[in-house]
Formats: C-alpha cells, sequence, structure tokens
C-alpha cells in the first residue's frame, strides 16, 4: 500500500473516534477522501468484539467496557497508548493479506526505534495470535480490524509507556496468561531509553507509507 495519507489526532473518547470512524469509511468508500491513517489515544476503555466471553472482561466496574465491530477479543486502550485506526481500500487485496502487511510494518517500525519484535502464525484450531510480540512472545500491539464495501476500520494499538497493570483486570485477546508488556518496559530490558510518543507515531506512519 501506498499514498496513505497521514492524520494526527490528540486524545479522543473512544465512542467519540467510533461515530467518526463510520464517517471516514463512508467518504472511502465513496471516494471523496483518501486512503488514511488517523494517529490518536483515547482515555482507559476495554473494548470487545462480539464473541468474547462474559467472564473475559473486567468484573469490577473500574474501566468502561463497550462492544465493538470489529474482529478480535477484549483490548485496553488508555492514555501512553498509540492507537491507528487504518482506512483504506483494499483494491485487490484481503483481510489477511492487510493484517500480515500491517503486522510486519509495525515490526519495522519497531526495528526503527532499535527494539525488536516478532509476529506469529496462529496454531489451527487455537485462538488467534495476530498482533506484534517480543522474541520472548510477550504481547505489545493488538490488531483488530473491519473490512465494510472493500475498506478497512480500526486497526491497532502500540502499548507505548501504558499502565500495564490494567492487564491484570480482563483476560487481552482471549488469551489467558499472555504477558502483556510495553516499548518502555522493552527498551528498560535493553539499557536504553524509551522512545517518545512522536518517535513512535513517526516510525510507525513512516512503514505505512503514512504522509
Amino acid at each position: 500500500m501506498a499514498d496513505i495519507l497521514r492524520v494526527d489526532l490528540g486524545t479522543v473518547g473512544y465512542r467519540e473516534a467510533v461515530e467518526a470512524m463510520r464517517g471516514w469509511v463512508a467518504e472511502r468508500q465513496a471516494g471523496t477522501a483518501p486512503d488514511r491513517l488517523f494517529l490518536l489515544e483515547h482515555p482507559p476503555v476495554v473494548t470487545y468484539g462480539r464473541h468474547t466471553a462474559a467472564e473475559d472482561l473486567p468484573q469490577d466496574g473500574s474501566l468502561e467496557v463497550v462492544e465493538v465491530d470489529r474482529g478480535g477479543h477484549a483490548t485496553y486502550h488508555g492514555p501512553g497508548q498509540l492507537v491507528g485506526y487504518l482506512v483504506v481500500n483494499l483494491r485487490e487485496g484481503g483481510p489477511g493479506d492487510v493484517v500480515r502487511w500491517l503486522e510486519l510494518g509495525l515490526i519495522d517500525a519497531l526495528a526503527d526505534l532499535g527494539l525488536a519484535a516478532v509476529r506469529r502464525d496462529t496454531p489451527q484450531g487455537a485462538d488467534s495470535l495476530v498482533g506484534v510480540w517480543t522474541p520472548e512472545h510477550h504481547k505489545v500491539v493488538s490488531i483488530g480490524m473491519r473490512i465494510r464495501g472493500g475498506v478497512t476500520s480500526h486497526g491497532f494499538a502500540i502499548n507505548v509507556d501504558s499502565d500495564l497493570g490494567v492487564y491484570e483486570r480482563f483476560t487481552a485477546c482471549r488469551l489467558p496468561g499472555v504477558t502483556m508488556t510495553s516499548l518502555a518496559r522493552m527498551a528498560a530490558a535493553g539499557g536504553r531509553p524509551a522512545p517518545s510518543m512522536a518517535a513512535v507515531r513517526d516510525a510507525v506512519a513512516a512503514r505505512l507509507g503514512a504522509a
């Protein structure tokens, strides 16, 4: 993919962003807007797809919980996490192609920041391992997308320097026992300074061809 327009936003409420996304998708389907990558942050919220088990969700009422129309299961959004919403016309590509492209692009972006990461194939019959992982198989990026009329929506969430304690309150991505991590923790483990949010935005946009 190429010629994606980068759109930098600040902190946007999750419900507000989802409503705006419907408009972004409609514009792309109508051909009145180009392919776009929206980069933003959300206030604390746990979102989940329709196949998520109730027991996977936070039970203590400490977090807003919102059902969404994307693939994937329960995930967290909050301060210190970079969210990217990708609204592009797939043309000849399919859902598997765009997810693989996104995984590899984000892995390259993290490499540009000096942080090693990998993708994982999902064994047949197992819960999805889509996303980006450390070589030790700690998860640092969650991916969940939807395609309507050939146009993608939703996207990815990178834990840059977010609160990792929140993952103790629910089951992320229907993967009990998974260790969620952040770029800050990865950098500290390597004895290097954590990348800034601005640096992560720039690295991600560059690798996804968004200017």
